[in-house]
């Protein structure tokens, strides 16, 4: 695959580097402000505005770009990095129709609360506001898809710019940040000198939580006889697993993990009831609303997780704990509210948990539910199914593979039947629903994990918005292993029509997509395709085997649904069941 960096330095090496003060471009202050935050590869598509940083990265052996083939594939990969290794992601786009094709990425990244930088070229400053040919106010266009924004001004305020961005970025709840550059600062020079401090006036995020609020829910667990934890992407986020893992422990606490959550909980241990929602299991689901007391470790009580909120949890107290205070209470009326990052709250919290005493007939309860009512399909030996193929995916990696989805059925079936035991082996997109994300994603998380297997699963409808990232897999021998659900249909929006719309299918066949075999080896992809179960072994046999980039098509039944699924307007124990019924 792409190297990596070949000379990747800790960062008090790249201090003693570029320690000799020198009169440098902006372009060089830049990648070498980079560096000095760690970044070992970035994504990204030059043009005008930032020629002079593609021109510092000439011949640079420190500086690891990947050139994607839209700028829409580079921030997704930025993103799929992120989620991947804990680091921050960082993507470059030249002015204009480069930085608007960033926005969907951006906003994907916002609504996951994925860290970013992101760096946009711009016109001259003296161009500025003038209609010049490819100006866009960038900064003011993602205004609300960013945690904060630059428009650097003088070149002086580059070093301490990039080095504020990566830390709000990566500090509180995490987020993009957006650095948009004139073409005449990236060609301006000035005396280099590297900033390693940090002072920004009015942003301090509570880290540690107010004791008496921990208290007040340890008090609450001892009271309570139905309790749950509902745990979200924070705990990923925050590196909370461990301590999770230990607060359930001594607990004993039954939980359950939404969407982004996955893998934050090991899906082995008996307590963990699976994901709630839509699409969440019958015993999750179940669970939320007759607990009479609800722990949420940092999820933000999305509608796809609460369904009717006026309906949800009805008989609960409330526990929320979140870095962002805008979040408590948002949408959930809370009784307890605890503000700090989760790993510092469970860690407080575990030096006085103690078992639910009073929980014992409850936690049977949920455990014989959860054996009586799993997810479930109805198998066939004459077409594929595509709940199949992803438990097959699933046995033959051991579990162990970096999954990445588009959004749409193949996404909730992987959710579903692809169980995780660690984190960051999970990367999709859940507040934005993005298609085209899951492919370009699987590729910054290879670059983030040149050792680990990983696997992007997608549909026919939203492998085809960033196929084109196909090139690079190829150019770079990046080794991700491409698995196509192919049902010829919009398979979500088919399922919602055929369910909610009294089987009115408005414009959602797929019928003239390309032969993915065909299009895969177009770019110097291998390629393969099944059609029942011995091909679909064989196919993906012979995928898992091969030491680059492939492609798998499984021809799957166009009219699966997926279940359980929970209708809008419904509380989320209204369930339709389906195949499980």
């Amino acid at each position: 695959m792409a190297p990596q960096s070949a000379t990747m330095k800790s960062k008090e090496e790249w201090m003693e580097k570029f320690s000799k003060p020198e009169v440098i471009s902006g372009s060089e202050i830049l990648l070498r402000s980079l560096l000095l935050e760690g970044v070992d590869c970035v994504f990204g598509y030059p043009g005008g505005a930032v020629l002079y940083i593609y021109d510092a990265m000439h011949d640079n052996p420190d500086f690891n770009h990947l050139l994607t083939r839209h700028e829409q594939g580079a921030i997704h990969a930025a993103d799929g990095y992120a989620r991947a290794s804990g680091k921050v992601g960082v993507c470059i786009a030249t002015s204009g129709p480069g930085a608007t094709n960033l926005v969907t990425g951006i906003a994907t990244a916002y609504m996951d609360s994925v860290p970013l930088v992101v760096i946009t070229g711009n016109v001259m400053s003296t161009l500025i506001g003038t209609d010049a040919f490819q100006e866009a106010d960038i900064t003011g266009i993602t205004m609300p898809i960013t945690k904060h924004s630059y428009l650097v001004r003088n070149v002086e305020d580059l070093p301490r710019v990039i080095h504020e961005a990566f830390h709000i970025a990566n500090t509180g709840r995490k987020g993009p940040v957006l650095i948009d550059i004139p073409k005449d600062v990236s060609a301006a020079k000035t005396l280099f000198k590297p900033v390693s401090e940090v002072s920004i006036r009015g942003y301090n995020p509570t880290v540690a939580p107010n004791k008496l609020q921990v208290e007040k829910m340890i008090k609450a667990i001892g009271e309570a006889k139905r309790p749950i934890i509902l745990a979200g992407g924070g705990v990923v986020y925050s590196g909370a697993h461990e301590e999770l893992l230990e607060f359930v422990t001594k607990t004993q606490i039954p939980i359950t993990t939404t969407l982004l959550g996955l893998g934050g909980f090991p899906s082995g241990n008996e307590l963990w009831l699976g994901m709630p929602g839509m699409h969440g299991t019958y015993t999750a689901n179940n669970s939320l609303q007759q607990a009479d007391l609800l722990i949420n470790i940092g999820a933000r009580f999305d509608d796809r997780v609460t369904g009717k909120l006026s309906g949800f949890a009805p008989l609960a107290k409330i526990v929320h704990i979140d870095i962002d205070p805008a979040e408590i209470g948002k949408n959930v009326p809370t009784d307890i509210p605890i503000v700090g990052d989760v790993k510092t709250v469970l860690q407080a919290a575990n030096k006085l948990a103690e078992r639910a005493e009073g929980a014992d007939e409850w936690r049977a309860q949920l455990a014989a539910s959860k054996k009586q009512y799993p997810f479930s399909y109805k198998d066939s030996e004459h077409e594929l199914k595509p709940q199949w193929v992803v438990e097959m995916i699933h046995e033959t990696t051991n579990g162990d593979a970096i999954v990445t989805t588009d959004v749409g059925q193949h996404q909730m079936w992987a959710a579903q039947y692809y169980p995780f035991n660690q984190p960051r082996s999970w990367v999709t997109s859940g507040g934005l629903g993005t298609m085209g994300f899951g492919f370009p994603s699987a590729i910054g998380a290879q670059m983030a994990n040149p050792d680990r297997l990983v696997v992007s699963i997608n549909g026919d409808g939203g492998m085809q918005m960033c196929a084109q990232e196909l090139a690079i897999c190829a150019i770079n021998n990046i080794p991700v292993k491409v698995v196509i659900l192919n049902n010829q249909v919009l398979g979500m929006v088919r399922q919602w029509q055929e369910l909610i719309h009294e089987n009115r299918f408005s414009h959602i066949d797929l019928a003239g997509s390309p032969d993915f075999v065909k299009l895969a080896e177009a770019y110097g992809v291998r390629g393969f395709r099944a059609a029942n179960k011995e091909e679909a072994r064989t196919a993906w046999e012979e995928a898992m085997n091969h030491p680059g980039p492939a492609v798998v098509e499984f021809v799957v039944r166009r009219d699966e649904n997926v279940y359980p699924m929970v209708a809008q307007g419904s509380t989320i124990d209204q369930m339709i069941m389906g195949d499980a019924e």
